[in-house]
Formats: structure tokens, C-alpha cells, sequence
């Protein structure tokens, strides 16, 4: 591992036994008290996430959706806490329009991340459920000062979302949204902590909570029912994985693009980046194209599982990955989804001493989510149902009881059948994309996580059109831009464009952590 690399940034790698990294630095500190309360990676990987959805509210919340990769000292688990479409939701309720709303209720599919907690905490867990909820009850009973980024996305969200059922009444006190620096206090979500706590989550699916979010459904016109809360469940789903220059790369199956980035890495082996520097023309223009290959594939076959024409296995095979390969030349192409035969998010990670290890992400999907509040409750929920398409022969087509193609991905890296990386890039449609880049400059390249994140990013946005942070050498925006690259250049206050690393590797004495410095958070340890 190379400590000589750097970029500019405020950050260096941490170094410690048992490690936290989050994009906040109180839900980072949430995650290491339960460490030194004698907890373990999971239990920190649970204070962490559940503060969050009380500190960071613009990126997840209680309404959110969640999946994570969990090694327990001895195996490898996958979990997918995504929920599903209500039961009444068919294609001819959406008939006539162009698109999946965005936003408001019609856009809320069954929140999945309280699952997810119950489910880690029983399997997993070393501390009392309700233990890992006192950091978070002590911030929203009494308040937490508001975070640079997150004032600046708070106040993004509030001019958008002001109009949406119990936003403004609940996110913009005083009519505004909360400066940097200033006291936000949640009365009514430290009281749905509670709830959940106490009940191990029972209150959220069939309780008072339920019974809460289906009535403000019905009051707005919506379709989401007590019964679509009941009937959910998340999946111990394991984990799918591709090889990649001594290590392998495991996200979670469909519903999830996480296949996308196996797909290009896959792609990518079949092309001579091993001879190129990481920070060239001739890596960043093979690691594009990669990737333009692999989301047209996702785009086309991504679907709930029960849905998809062909399995992942076809997409990831070695004959189809060397065939598309071939579509990879010197200059920037345009490429279609291929033709395989069927054989707002917050992320963190967190590890201890005695070897585990969790990559857990969980998401509104786009800021502050649907924009809907849940009256006296303090959850605003997740807008997962845009995720759907429209096209009635599409695999991904809205339908009942049915997850939507999902953005959130968490990553991890095995080498030689040993835990290697937990990590993930936080930020919608860049996070396959950053995926690829972290894994190509830390396996590769033997960058350490913290030069791994710190790197100037690019992201593929549509055909020949490539976006790249203001950081970028300008040798290399001109060299991509002479192959046939369309290069815009995007602000360095863009965090979401470029999304939020962060990564936790093994090292010789422990671990090796690295915390994205274009987010407010922090990798804490001892």
C-alpha cells in the first residue's frame, strides 16, 4: 500500500485496531462508542446509520431503504433491505404519464432500512438493540448543530420540497432551512426512535408507526396501506462477484446496480489498463467506456429479480464480457445495452479488532427523498418508486409488490478468500462508476483509501458525455476531449455529482481508513 501518493486535500489515512468512517462526523463518533462499550463492527455499523438518519436527514431517514455486505470473521453476507411498490400499484395507475413521479407520495414505495437494523442486530450483534439508539435519541431529543455540507444541501432541498405534505411544517423551522451551525432539535422523531427501540422495529411495520404512515397515504391519496408495511421483508441475498487483478469485487445482486461496476471491471480485464498509470488519458478513457458499456447493460436488464429476463450470471459471463470488450477502442464510443444469454444516500463502513467488517449504505434516493413527512413522526420517506420505468415490455415496468431498480450500492473486496476493503461511493447514478475507480486505484494501483477517495473523479452522464471535477490536470481533460470525449467541467461544491467515499482496508498492524473530504464526515478509530 502506497502512504506516498497524495492529492490535495484536508485528509490523511487513519490508522487504528477498530475504525468508523461516515459522512458525519457525530454518527462516526456514534459508531465508535458502541466499539468501546464493547461492542462490535455491526453494533458501530448500526449507531452510525441510525444516527444518520437523524443528523444527515438530506441524504436517508427512517423512510429509507438500505443494503449491506457483512463479513463476520469467518463468511461473507448480503443484505437487501429494499422495499417494495405498494399492492395497488399497477401500470394503469401511472397511464398517460411520461415518466415515474419524483416526488410526493406517489413516489414512495415501503421503506426497508428499519429492517435492515432488527435484521443486523439479531444475526450480528453483540450489543442490546436499544443500545444502539442513544446517540441518535440524544441528538433528536436534544438537537446537534447542522453541518456545513448538509446545511447547504438542507437548503437546497427545503426551496424544492417546501410544498410537499409536512416538509416545511417539520425541516424548515422558522421557515427557513437550519444555517450551518445551528441547533436543530426532532421531538418527533426521538419519539419514533423510541418506538422503534422498544419494539425492535414492530412499531415501524405493524404498529402505531404503520398505522401512522397508511393514514397519512389515504389522507393525500395514496396508495401505500397498512398491509404493504406488514408484508415486508428483507432478503439475506448473498452477494455476486468478478475477479479483478488479485482481488475480487462483491456487491449485492439485482434489484441493485452494483452489477453494473462487476460488469465494467470485468470489461476492464480484458484491456491493458495494467500498463497505465492511474491518473493518465489512456486508464481514465478505458475505465469510461467500461462504464458506458456496463450501465447500458444495467439500464436494459436491471429489475427486481423475480422480473429480469436474464440472471446475473449471463451478464457477468467471461464469453459476453470478452465480446463487449472488443466494442472498447481509441476513441469514446456510444454503445447499447448488449444481448447476453440467460445461462439525496449516506454510506459508511465500520470494522473491529476481532476481524469484522460491514459496508452498509441506506437512502432516500434523491435529497430529503419524496419530500413527505409522516405528521408527529419525524419520518420523511424515500422516493425508491421513480426508480421504475414506464415501457410495459421493460423487465423494471412499475407493478404490485415490487422493487424498483435501486442506486444504492455498498462494495467490498476480497483477496485470496480473506476480507481485503469495505467501502462505497455514495451519490445515485456515480456510485457503479465510483465503485470502478476506487477498486482500479486501490487493487491496481495500490493507492491507500484516503489517495483512493481524494482523487479527481469523472462520471459518465449520457453517449459521449463525460463530467469531470474542477480538479482535474488539464492534460487530461484535453487528451479525453481529443478522443472524442464531450468534458464538462463541474464545480468543486458538486459533492453529489462525485458522491461521498468512504473505505476502510486491512493493514499490516489493523486497518487503514479513508473518509471523502468533498463530505462533512470523518474516519475515527483506536
Amino acid at each position: 500500500m502506497d502512504f506516498g501518493v497524495s492529492y490535495p486535500s484536508r485528509r490523511v489515512p487513519l490508522l487504528a485496531a477498530n475504525v468508523v468512517a461516515t459522512s458525519q462526523p457525530l454518527a462516526a463518533q456514534a459508531g465508535l462508542s458502541m466499539l468501546a462499550s464493547g461492542g462490535n463492527a455491526i453494533d458501530a455499523a448500526l449507531a452510525a446509520a441510525i444516527t444518520l438518519s437523524v443528523v444527515e436527514p438530506t441524504g436517508n431517514g427512517i423512510g429509507s431503504d438500505a443494503f449491506a455486505i457483512v463479513w463476520d470473521g469467518a463468511e461473507l453476507h448480503g443484505l437487501n433491505a429494499s422495499g417494495r411498490s405498494p399492492a395497488s400499484w399497477t401500470p394503469e395507475r401511472f397511464a398517460g404519464a411520461t415518466e415515474m413521479p419524483q416526488r410526493g407520495w406517489e413516489s414512495v414505495t415501503v421503506p426497508g432500512a428499519v429492517s435492515a437494523w432488527v435484521a443486523l442486530s439479531e444475526r450480528f450483534g453483540a450489543l442490546p438493540f436499544e443500545a444502539l439508539f442513544a446517540p441518535a435519541l440524544n441528538y433528536a431529543q436534544n438537537g446537534f448543530a447542522v453541518s456545513p455540507t448538509i446545511a447547504a444541501l438542507w437548503q437546497a432541498g427545503g426551496r424544492t420540497l417546501s410544498g410537499q405534505p409536512g416538509f416545511a411544517a417539520h425541516f424548515l423551522p422558522e421557515g427557513r432551512a437550519p444555517r450551518a451551525g445551528e441547533r436543530f432539535v426532532n421531538p418527533d422523531l426521538a419519539r419514533t426512535l423510541e418506538a422503534i427501540a422498544s419494539t425492535k422495529g414492530l412499531a415501524f411495520y405493524e404498529g402505531e408507526l404503520a398505522e401512522a404512515i397508511a393514514e397519512d397515504a389515504a389522507r393525500h391519496g395514496a396508495a401505500l396501506t397498512r398491509e404493504d408495511l406488514a408484508a415486508h421483508r428483507c432478503d439475506w441475498c448473498g452477494t455476486i462477484s468478478t475477479a479483478f487483478h488479485g482481488v475480487d469485487l462483491h456487491e449485492i445482486p439485482p434489484n441493485g446496480q452494483g452489477i453494473a461496476a462487476l460488469i465494467a471491471l470485468g470489461l476492464l480485464r480484458g484491456t491493458d489498463i495494467a500498463d497505465h498509470a492511474p491518473d493518465s488519458v489512456e486508464a481514465m478513457h478505458l475505465q469510461i467506456e467500461a462504464v458506458k458499456l456496463a450501465l447500458a447493460d444495467a439500464e436494459r436488464y436491471v429489475a427486481d429479480p423475480a422480473a429480469m429476463e436474464v440472471g446475473p450470471g449471463a451478464l457477468l459471463d467471461d464469453a459476453y464480457l470478452a465480446e463487449r470488450a472488443r466494442l472498447i477502442g481509441a476513441e469514446a464510443g456510444d454503445p447499447g445495452a448488449g444481448a447476453p444469454r440467460d445461462g439525496g444516500t449516506v454510506y459508511l463502513s465500520a470494522a473491529d479488532a476481532e476481524g469484522r467488517m460491514v459496508s452498509f449504505i441506506q437512502s432516500n434516493y434523491a435529497g430529503f427523498g419524496s419530500g413527505v413527512v409522516v405528521p408527529r413522526t419525524g419520518i420523511h420517506l424515500q422516493n425508491r418508486g421513480a426508480g421504475f420505468d414506464l415501457a410495459p415490455d421493460h423487465p423494471n415496468v412499475v407493478g404490485p409488490s415490487k422493487r424498483p431498480f435501486h442506486t444504492i450500492i455498498p462494495g467490498f473486496v476480497m483477496r485470496d478468500g480473506r476480507p481485503e476493503m469495505s467501502f462505497g461511493v455514495m451519490g445515485g447514478p456515480m456510485q457503479a462508476q465510483g465503485h470502478v475507480q476506487m477498486v482500479v486505484r486501490t487493487a491496481l494501483h495500490g493507492q491507500n483509501p484516503q489517495a483512493a477517495s481524494d482523487a479527481p473523479r469523472w462520471r459518465v452522464v449520457a453517449c459521449r458525455k463525460v463530467a469531470v471535477e474542477w480538479g482535474m490536470p488539464t492534460e487530461i481533460v484535453e487528451g479525453l476531449a481529443a478522443r472524442g470525449h464531450e468534458i464538462t467541467r463541474e464545480a468543486p461544491d458538486n459533492a453529489f455529482g462525485f458522491g461521498g467515499a468512504q473505505l476502510v482496508m486491512r493493514g499490516e498492524a489493523g486497518y487503514v481508513a479513508g473518509s471523502d473530504h468533498r463530505k462533512d464526515g470523518c474516519a475515527v478509530g483506536f
